[in-house]
Parts: structure tokens; sequence; C-alpha cells
């Protein structure tokens, strides 16, 4: 196996494969990732792209807007206005590539509407977009020789000069990236893949909780290991919940209920058939995610319900199944017919608006690292996504971040004298069940008391129980043989502790960290930074 890349990409859903295929025109691309090369967070993404496409009916400035609106006051204004305005342009790209958005009887596209947007904006592919993005993306990786993907490889740690004898702190000026230990996970072997950059693209966390909407493989990892390489994460305490996942308990992760299908006229309803939202937000049920999700929590808790009711019924059935296809089958399949039968529907993670601090441009705290995706919180987000603009954002920077590493890649020379994995000592865990048994406790303690409404209280429990459990695994982490299940558990404990220190820091209620002894918020918002 080559170990030594121009570019190392570590995930392989839109950020970073939009800029694998940009950059293998500048040198060699490895991508890794830990699945197939289709499973992503990517591919999960129901609702469309965000863009401002219909200049009649919409505009920068609306766009904008709502997306400030949505942030609730942390957005980094100067990034909003440049994802808002390159966006179109990105969007285009993929067509050119191939992606096929829908179109109405007139041939022009069918512009979705979701929570929290003033317009229909939303392009969409039915509703699986996110597995039409993937395939246009895969289909194109695969023309370009320079590009070599290998899957079932998962990324353990980013090598620094920590593994060249320095002791790096948070303190440590000019943090430089080399790469990444790799584990090929068929063969067992860890590799020492070397590269000039390094982009993280590894998406979220979702299974940090019990309830998410995240595919298995959402652990984390890339926001654990930048931070265990010293790099700055911010604002980890804004993770958003999605109102509307089937109520089906047990599944992991959970189907996930597009909010385009409020935005086509579906109703939140509590058990006894009565509307609600309206109590909450003059939007009702197309309220931005934050709102609704408080408000179906604080309604079920009300009232002792495990769900609320989504109501399709009233719809036009024939336009639902053509705009909703996969929703449609899944719903039959769990027994509720869209036409005749309330939906049940609870919140779940879904999406985390902080994560690996950038600039404008994807770079890092670290030298040589750049992020973007849903691991990098870039300061669009704010403290609440706006629906639809994160597969915007991930293309907005795959290729901001692109462009800054081609200027460079070959000022940067090719990292040498790098250890490989020394795995002396190591033995094969005894119990691997005390693993899974672990990672289960870990989403215990993050869903009862770091979910959508908090108190310090209860973060200051989350907390004590989390550090006994992050000792005992870091104990069995220096003495077993590295496995995909106990890095993952690492990276699930690191960020969970992220979120709850986020938490605490945060002395007000804004966004989606809604706190009970802080109700309100400050005159004057900032980030969290560790």
């Amino acid at each position: 196996m080559k170990s030594c890349y121009d570019f190392l990409v570590i995930g392989s859903g839109i950020a970073g494969l939009t800029y694998a295929l940009k950059a293998s025109e500048h040198g060699s691309v490895c991508v890794v990732t830990k699945g197939t090369e289709d499973e992503s967070n990517t591919k999960y993404a129901q609702g469309g792209v965000a863009a401002v496409w219909d200049f009649s009916e919409d505009s920068y400035h609306q766009h904008i807007a709502d997306t400030l609106d949505a942030g609730d006051g942390l957005c980094r204004r100067k990034v909003v206005e440049l994802v808002v305005q390159e966006g179109p342009e990105r969007v285009r790209e993929l067509i050119a590539w191939g992606a096929r958005f829908d179109k109405n009887a007139a041939g022009e596209y069918d512009l979705g509407r979701e929570g929290g947007h003033s317009v229909p904006r939303v392009l969409h592919h039915k509703d699986q977009t996110g597995y039409e993005l993937e395939r246009v993306l895969l289909k194109q990786a695969s023309r370009r020789p320079n590009i070599r993907l290998l899957t079932h490889h998962f990324a353990i740690d980013l090598l620094t000069q920590h593994h060249l004898g320095v002791n790096v702190t948070r303190r440590t000026r000019d943090i430089t990236c080399f790469g990444a230990y790799v584990l090929n996970t068929r063969t067992m072997r860890i590799h020492t893949v070397r590269a000039r950059l390094t982009l993280v693209a590894t998406g979220g966390a979702g299974q940090v909780y019990r309830n998410t909407t995240n595919p298995l493989i959402a652990t984390g990892d890339g926001i654990a290991m930048v931070y265990r390489a010293k790099g700055r994460v911010e604002n980890m305490e804004f993770y958003q919940f999605h109102p509307t996942a089937l109520f089906d308990p047990g599944r992991n992760p959970a189907f996930l209920i597009s909010e385009a299908v409020r935005g086509f006229g579906a109703v939140l309803r509590t058990r006894d058939g009565k509307e609600f939202m309206h109590r909450y937000d003059r939007r009702g049920s197309l309220a931005p995610r934050d709102i609704v999700a408080r408000a179906i929590d604080n309604e079920m808790k009300k009232r002792g319900d495990e769900y609320v009711y989504l109501d399709c019924r009233h719809l036009n059935l024939r336009q639902f199944i053509k705009h909703f296809p996969t929703i449609y089958k899944e719903c039959l399949a769990a027994g509720f017919h869209v036409a005749r039968d309330l939906i049940p529907v609870v919140p779940a993670a879904h999406y985390l608006c902080g994560g690996i601090k950038t600039d404008v441009y994807g770079q890092t705290s670290i030298r040589n690292l750049y992020a973007c995706g849903e691991c990098a919180s870039t300061g669009l987000h704010g403290a609440n996504r706006l629906a639809s603009n994160s597969l915007l954002e991930a293309l907005v920077f795959s290729h901001r971040a692109y462009l800054h590493a081609a200027d460079r890649v070959r000022t940067v020379p090719v990292p040498q004298g790098l250890p490989d994995w020394n795995a002396e000592g190591t033995l094969n865990p005894e119990e691997r069940v005390l693993i899974t048994f672990t990672r289960q406790e870990v989403q215990n303690i993050m869903s009862n008391y770091v979910g959508i409404v908090r108190s310090n209280l209860r973060l200051q429990r989350a907390l004590q129980r989390l550090e006994l459990i992050y000792r005992e695994t870091e104990a069995l982490y220096q003495r077993t043989v590295v496995s995909v299940e106990l890095c993952e558990l690492r990276n699930l404990i690191n960020v969970a502790y992220l979120i709850i220190r986020s938490s605490l820091l945060r002395k007000e209620s804004r966004g989606l960290n809604y706190n009970l002894d802080y109700p309100y918020k400050k005159k004057v918002a900032r980030s969290t930074v560790l």
C-alpha cells in the first residue's frame, strides 16, 4: 500500500468527495472511509440543497436573513453571505456532473420549502437527495485515476509532532498534521498514511445519543481526533434534534420523516388530535427546528406521551407518493397509511452545528489540516442550522478548502521520519461485550441528561458518570489490540465530554441549547471554544 499522498481525505460524503474530485487535478489523493464507499450522513439526507434559484421569488438577502434568524445570533455574517452567494454556482457544478433534481410540469426545478425558510428554495431529488448526490460523486471519482478510495479503512488518530517525540499541548504553536494512522478493518493492519495536506470530512456524531437519524458510523471520529491532536473545537452544545423521526422504539438509526413533508402541508398534532405548534410560534409547524423539537418535547412531557402525531391525511396522496416515495413506503411498512393514519413521530438527534473550528477556507487551528461538512464549525449555522443548508455548506467549503490547498500543496514538504504504529504489549480484548455495554451507557447518559432540555444538575451528573467511563475505556485502550468498536467508543466519549463541557460553559438558553437554569439569552452572543 502506498504510504504517502499529496492529499489525504478522511470521509467519503459530499464534502470529502467534492474536495477529492477537485484536488485530484493537482496531485495524488487518498480517500479513507471506514465503511462502504457510499455509507455516510450524506446518503441519508432527504430534504435537499437550499440555494437561491428563482430570483423572481427569492433573493440572497432573504436566504441570508433566514439563516441568521435560525442561527439565533451566533452565525458569522461573513460566512453566511459567502455560502449563500457562492452556493448556486456549486449546485450548478453538481448538475453538470450529472445530479438530477426534480422538475415540475413546466420543466423548471421544483423548489421545496422547509421550516425557517421564507420562500421555497430547496432543490431535491424526491426524498432521496443525499443518495442521488452520493451516486453522482462516486461515479465521478471512479473516473479519476489520481483518486485512491480505501473502503473499510478506519482513521485512528492524526499524525503530528507528538509522534516525533515533541510534547504537544493546546498552547503549542504551529501544531502540524502529517497524515493519519489508518486501520485496515479487513486485515487488521495499521498503516502510517503520510500526506502533505489532510482534510477531515467525517460527518456527524448522532450515535452519541440513543435515538438518532444518523447511521451507525456517525461516531464523531474526526472531531475526537482533532481534539486529541490539540486542535480547536467550538459550539459543541448545539446538537440539533430533528422534530419528526418515525416513532419505532429500538430502531437504529431512526427513520427520518423529512421537514419537506411539513413544507408540503403536513401538520403536527397531540395524541388527542389537536394542533399545538401555533401556541409556540406564529409559523406553526414550519417554525425552525429548535423551536419545533422543544415544543414537541414539552407536549410529550406535559401529557406523559411517548410521541406526537404528524397528520398527512388531508394531502394529495398521488402527489405525496411522487414527492416522498421512500417515506410513504417506510410508513406503510411500519403499519401506517399516510392517507388514513396519523403518523407517530418523536424528535431524534440529527445534526451537530458545532465542531472543528475553521476559517473561511476550511483551515483548522492545526497546520496542513482542513475540515468541512458536518464535523466542521464554519460559523454558518450558529446556534441552530436552517434546514437544507448543510449540503450547501459542504459544497461551498469543500471548494474553498480545495482552492486554498491546491495553491500551496507543492510548498508543503513530504512528511518524513514518522514511526509506525506500536502495538507492543497489547492483548486481544477478553470481553468485547463490555465495549457494547459501555457504548449504550454513554448513549443513555446523553439522552437522559443532555437532550433537548438541560439543567446544570443534569449536566454535572452526566459529566461525573462520563469521567468514570472515560478512565475505564482509556485503560482498556492502552492494554488491548485496537478495534473499530473500541476506537468508536473512545470517540463517542470524547464527543460526549465536549458537548457537556460546552453546555456548562454557556450560561444562557440560545438556539439548540435550552437550560432550565438560564431560561434567557445574554445580550452578547459568543462561541464556546475548547
